[in-house]
């Protein structure tokens, strides 16, 4: 009875070390630009540009911003870059977040 019972447990063990290795995917390639900013490059406008540039396409593509339902106004960006910050922890200071939602519900 103590065999199988450690005979389980091992076989437990192996199954969970191989359920538990990383997996790869492939993404598909990216559909969208981040748009330019309506006041050209220079501005409140450009600067959350730049930052959108440098953070948000880290962790994924600019079709999640593009593929959002347009007019959605600036509550609706502030939430969700301050979304994007506090619950999925992406590393945005206070002031590029904040450009970066100006930026986006001015373009988007």
């Amino acid at each position: 009875m103590r065999a199988l019972l450690v005979g389980s447990l091992a076989a437990g063990l192996i199954a969970g070390t191989a359920l538990s290795a990383p997996r790869s995917y492939s993404v598909p390639d990216p559909t969208a630009e981040l748009k330019a900013p309506r006041d050209g490059e220079g501005g409140s406008q450009g600067r959350g540009f730049a930052a959108a540039q440098a953070n948000c396409q880290t962790c994924h593509s600019v079709d999640y911003i593009a593929t959002q339902p347009p007019g959605r106004g600036k509550a609706f960006w502030d939430a969700e870059v301050t979304k994007m910050i506090k619950v999925y922890h992406a590393p945005i200071d206070e002031a590029d977040g904040r450009a970066i939602s100006a930026y986006l519900a001015d373009t988007y």
